[in-house]
C-alpha cells in the first residue's frame, strides 16, 4: 500500500502547480488588439498607359496634386495652369498626377491609344494615368480614399471633371478644389505653397473654403 501511495504522489507531482489555487492568482493578460495602420495615399496605385502600374508610394515625401481629366471638357483649358504649377514647384517637391475619365458628360476619348496620344501632344510635364472609372461600384479605390471618411475631404463624391486634390508630404488629403476653381488663382497657389512648406492649416470640417464650386454642369 505504501508503495502504491508513493507512486501516486510521484505521478501527481508535475501537476501540483496546475492544481494549486495559487496558480490562478496570476492570470495571463490578454494582449490588446493591434490598431490598423493609418491609410495614406501611398497604399494606392494607378494603372498607366502601356500596361504599367504606378505605385503612389514612389512619391513618398512629395506634395501631390491629383486631378481627374477629360480632354473634351471646357475645363481642359486648366491643363496649361496645372503644367505651370508642376514646372514652378517641382523643385520644392510638387508632383501633379492626371487621371482621365469619361464618367462626367462622356467628355474623354473612348480609345486608350487616342487618349495617350492626345495628352502627349499637349507636351505636359506631369504624368497621365490610364483612363479610369471614378464613380459607382467600379470606381478605383483611390477615389474613396480622397472623398470618403475617415480619410476623404469634405465635398463628397466627385461632381465633375477637373476636381483637384492636394495631399501633404505625409500622404494625407488636405485641400480640394472643384472644377470651376482655377489652378492659376493666386489664392490657390498661396495655399499650395503653404502645403509645400508644411505650414498649411486645413479648415474645420464643413468650412473647407478650398472645396469651391457647386456641381458643375460643364458642357453637357
Amino acid at each position: 500500500m505504501r508503495f502504491l501511495l508513493s507512486i501516486g504522489m510521484v505521478l501527481l507531482a508535475p501537476f501540483a502547480g496546475v492544481l494549486s489555487p495559487s496558480s490562478s492568482s496570476h492570470p495571463i493578460a490578454a494582449s490588446a488588439p493591434t490598431a490598423a495602420p493609418e491609410k495614406t495615399v501611398y497604399d494606392y496605385s494607378l494603372a498607366m498607359p502601356g500596361g504599367g502600374v504606378q505605385s503612389l508610394a514612389d512619391y513618398r515625401g512629395k506634395v501631390l496634386l491629383i486631378v481627374n481629366l477629360a480632354s473634351q471638357s471646357v475645363y481642359a483649358s486648366e491643363l496649361a495652369a496645372l503644367d505651370q504649377l508642376e514646372k514652378t514647384y517641382a523643385d520644392q517637391g510638387l508632383v501633379v498626377l492626371g487621371i482621365p475619365s469619361s464618367d462626367f458628360g462622356k467628355q474623354e476619348l473612348s480609345d486608350d491609344a487616342a487618349i495617350d496620344a492626345w495628352y502627349k501632344k499637349q507636351n505636359l510635364s506631369f504624368p497621365i494615368a490610364s483612363k479610369a472609372t471614378l464613380t459607382g461600384v467600379q470606381a478605383i479605390p483611390l477615389v474613396g480614399f480622397l472623398t470618403e471618411p475617415p480619410t476623404g475631404l469634405p465635398g463628397g463624391e466627385l461632381h465633375w471633371n477637373f476636381t483637384k486634390f492636394v495631399l501633404d508630404r505625409a500622404g494625407h488629403p488636405v485641400m480640394r478644389m472643384e472644377a470651376s476653381g482655377d489652378p492659376a488663382d493666386p489664392e490657390f497657389q498661396e495655399k499650395l505653397e503653404e502645403v509645400l512648406k508644411g505650414t498649411y492649416k486645413a479648415p474645420a470640417a464643413g468650412k473647407n473654403k478650398s472645396s469651391e464650386g457647386d456641381e458643375d454642369d460643364d458642357d453637357e
